[in-house]
Order: structure tokens, then C-alpha cells, then sequence
């Protein structure tokens, strides 16, 4: 944010003490802060004003600020230095003359050009950037305080703005793939449905649903959600959730689907559904689930894993937790830098999470684990933060820069997670990984942001199937 121009003591000009020609003014330079807080505060969200793509293509070839951002300034020259505190507006009336763009310094300066009656005053208004050109003129009508006041500024609360740009990162990542079809099973529920058709608009997913036709079209209906444009194809008729998930498992191992989508079905349920020995979705690997971590004030988006699925896994099952997120990273563009939690720094035998890393980390020195850099055991704090990482661990190639962080388990996992989410204000989107085919699950508290993440993961991890079981096999060849 441009730095407060409050003065440490607000004093205003009575009616009598102002002179016609008496001015007063202030500087700010504007800020990409600026710009965001306004469109947050005004609901302007023009994207000449906050998308930098769009506005080279504007005549100003850049982004520049609203143009009531210099007029709030104006406001602000009355209210707190001439006349200041005590002031009521009547009228203001601008001229906008050039674009205010990232950096400029603005100086605002208000001049009393005429005092009237009952006690009322006319100020000439100019706004001018660094290079003294004037951005805005205009003039003010206001009536002045006739009692005089001399007091400290309220003091504002801190204001910190919470970015989620790793959303439009993940987002631009899915434009080129084509959408996958996804079957989504018994959507006879409004956050079911309403993800898939979201996931649909955004071109991530073409949706099959699976369950009773007549049920869902009467939900979206109600919903105002459009189904129009689904094909006859895009419907499996199926009267309860047991025979929707058999449908969407068998549209899964013929081909015709390449992800599932859960509906009004519970997760345990649909999850046993796929791990199924004979008729399920199994690979050799243990199947797991990773959320996708976007932090604000963190500087770059880590996974967490495994908070859903696997509830106290052993060695051999957080091997394979390890390795799915690890490719998961690698198809989101990350180099896995893989932090094996746990609440000691070194290897205890009294804690098994200590062990389990040191084992872990053996186990990528003998190839059994690929793809990625693996340390533990380590501390969250440690894992996460250069400095504590920098005192404590200065040798660890993963320390303060991790961007996978494996759960000693479930418990743990789910705790910190929320934690992220309700107290960091963390986007969060998770995928099942592991099975023949990414697996979303849902749930009634996730955003419309999360549940597009979300879809957004199993997109990709669809399209990059086959070039990691390659990768796959090269790594686990002698």
C-alpha cells in the first residue's frame, strides 16, 4: 500500500479562519494495492484496471488506475487538511485529463476560490503526476466547520490483501487440453451438480451423469443450472447410488470416461468401489489423496498429503503416497521437493514418524522412490520457512523450500489443512490419486474456486496418464 498521508494531528479551518487562495494538499504514488483495494471496495473489477494482459491491448497499453481513485484523493485533501475534519460535501465536479498509471506520483491540491454563504466555499481541484502534467481538475462546493477541532487520527486497522494468483496459474495450465469426459456419479445433490456443470462451463470436464435422469433434471431446474446442451450420451440411467457407482466404474474400465466425479455418494463407499480387487479401478499402487495448498502469504502453492484417504499408513503405503505426489507435482510443473513430516528433527525410535522418514529417504537413494528430492524427518516449521531452516537445518536440500508435505497421518493431515484454510485463508483442491483415473471428491463447504481446482487437477493428471506410467517404467527398470 502507498504509505498513510494522514497527518499525526487532525486540525481543521473554520469558516472564518479560510481565506480565498488558502490551499493544501498531499502526494501518494499509486500502487498495484491501491488499484485492488478500490476494485474491492467499489466493485469495479474493469480489467483495464487489474488485468495486465487486457490492458496492453486498451489504448493505454497498460494498466492504469480508476478514474475515481484521484477523486477519493480530492475527498480526502477536504476532509483531513482544508477545511478538514467537520466538512460536508455539496458537489464535486472532474475533469479527467490523462491516465494515472503503476508508479505515478500523484500531488492533489485543493485551492479556496470563493466563500459564500452559510458557510459555504468553492475549491479549485487539480490532481498532476510526477512530470507536472495535470491528470484531474475540477472544483468543489463544500460548507466549512464552524467549530474548531484539533484531534489524533483514528487509528485503522491493518488491511492485508490475500492474493490467490496460483488459481489463474492452475486455470492457464488447462486451456490447451481438451476436456476429458468424467463421470459424475449420483449428482442428486446441489454441490454435486452445480461442480460439474461448473467444471463443464469452464471446459475442464464433459460430464456424464450417473444416476436417475428425471431426479437430476428436476435439481437443476430448480437450481437454474442448463442441461440443455448434454448429449444423449451424456446420461446413464442408474436408480440408487450403489448401481451408479457399478455404472461409472464400468464406463471407467471401458473406456469412456477418464475421471470420476463424486455426487450424492458417500466418499468410503466410492472409494472401496475403486480399490475393489476384481471389478475396481486398482493399479499397483495404493491409492492416496493430495490437496493442492494456495497460502497467500506463502510465496509458492505446496501439496499436503495424505489427509483423506489413508488413515495410519504404513512404510510401504506412504511410499506410494510419496511417489503419486510426486508426479502429481511434476504434471502441475514443480520440482518435488518432498518433506516427510514429522514433530522431531532427528530419527527417534519412540516416534515412528521419525523412522518412517529416515526409511523413506533411504528408499529414494535406492530408486524405489523417483522423480523428486526427499528429506525427513522434519519439523512443519522447518519444512516450510527459510530462516528456521537456514538455523536448523542448513544442509537439507529440502528444508525452507519444501512444496510437498507428507503427514505422518490422517489425523495430523486433516488438522492442518483446515487450519490453512480457515485461519490462513488457504485455497485447498484435492484429487485421489493412485486408481486407473483421477478421482474428485466433493464437498458441500468447497468454493466455486476449489471445486474448479479441483476438476482442474484431474484434467490435467488425465492427460499427463500416459507419459507418467512411461516415466514410470524407465524409473523402475534395472
Amino acid at each position: 500500500m502507498s504509505p498513510d498521508t494522514t497527518p499525526a494531528l487532525l486540525e481543521n479551518r473554520t469558516y472564518e479562519e479560510i481565506s480565498v487562495g488558502e490551499t493544501a494538499s498531499l502526494q501518494r504514488t499509486l500502487t498495484k494495492e491501491d488499484i485492488e483495494v478500490f476494485a474491492i471496495l467499489s466493485g469495479d473489477v474493469n480489467p483495464a484496471h487489474l488485468d495486465e494482459a487486457y490492458a496492453r491491448e486498451t489504448p493505454f497499453h497498460h494498466v492504469i488506475a480508476h478514474g475515481m481513485w484521484g477523486g477519493t484523493l480530492i475527498s480526502t485533501v477536504l476532509g483531513t487538511r482544508l477545511p478538514g475534519p467537520g466538512t460536508i460535501y455539496v458537489s464535486q465536479q472532474l475533469n479527467f485529463l490523462r491516465p494515472v498509471g503503476l508508479g505515478d506520483v500523484i500531488t492533489v491540491s485543493v485551492s479556496v476560490t470563493h466563500k459564500g454563504e452559510k458557510n459555504r466555499l468553492r475549491l479549485a481541484c487539480v490532481c498532476t503526476n510526477q512530470e507536472g502534467k495535470a491528470v484531474i481538475t475540477g472544483e468543489a462546493e463544500v460548507i466549512a466547520p464552524t467549530a474548531k477541532v484539533i484531534r489524533p487520527p483514528k487509528t485503522l486497522p491493518e488491511l492485508h490483501l490475500h492474493r490467490h494468483e496460483r488459481f489463474a496459474q492452475l486455470m492457464a495450465l488447462t486451456v490447451a487440453p481438451e476436456p476429458i469426459a468424467c463421470a459424475v456419479v449420483f449428482p442428486v445433490e446441489a454441490h454435486g451438480l452445480r461442480a460439474a456443470i461448473e467444471a463443464r462451463h469452464a471446459g475442464l470436464i464433459r460430464p456424464v451423469f450417473v444416476g436417475p435422469r428425471a431426479r437430476i433434471a428436476a435439481l437443476a431446474q430448480s437450481l437454474e443450472l442448463d442441461l440443455s446442451e448434454l448429449a444423449e450420451a451424456d446420461w446413464v440411467s442408474a436408480d440408487t447410488d450403489t448401481a451408479a457407482l457399478q455404472e461409472a466404474i464400468g464406463l471407467t474400465r471401458d473406456g469412456r470416461v477418464q475421471a470420476i466425479m463424486q455426487g450424492d455418494v458417500d466418499a468410503g463407499a466410492l472409494l472401496r468401489a475403486i480399490v475393489h480387487r476384481q471389478h475396481g479401478l486398482r493399479t499397483h499402487r495404493r491409492i492416496s489423496h493430495a490437496y493442492v495448498a494456495d497460502v497467500p502469504d506463502h510465496g509458492t502453492p505446496f501439496l499436503v498429503t495424505d489427509a483423506l484417504v489413508n488413515i495410519q499408513p504404513t512404510l510401504e503405503d506412504k511410499r506410494d503416497i510419496v511417489q503419486n505426489a510426486i508426479d502429481l507435482a511434476r504434471v502441475l510443473g514443480m520440482s518435488p521437493r518432498v518433506a516427510i513430516l514429522s514433530a522431531s528433527p532427528v530419527v527417534h525410535s519412540k516416534l515412528s514418524s521419525s523412522m518412517d522418514a529416515a526409511a523413506l529417504c533411504k528408499m529414494l537413494e535406492r530408486h524405489q522412490i523417483a522423480g523428486g528430492t526427499v528429506d525427513g524427518p522434519l519439523p512443519f516449521d522447518a519444512a516450510i520457512d527459510p530462516e528456521i531452516a537456514r538455523l536448523t537445518h542448513p544442509g537439507s536440500p529440502v528444508a525452507g523450500q519444501a512444496n510437498v508435505l507428507v503427514v505422518p497421518h490422517m489425523e495430523t493431515g486433516d488438522m492442518l489443512v483446515k487450519q490453512l484454510h480457515l485461519l490462513a485463508d488457504a485455497d485447498v483442491a484435492g484429487i485421489v490419486l493412485g486408481a486407473q483415473v483421477p478421482v474428485i471428491l466433493t464437498n458441500v463447504t468447497d468454493s466455486p474456486r476449489t471445486r474448479l481446482a479441483s476438476a482442474a487437477l484431474a484434467l490435467l493428471l488425465a492427460h499427463a496418464k500416459g507419459h507418467l506410467d512411461a516415466v514410470e517404467a524407465i524409473d523402475a527398470s534395472p
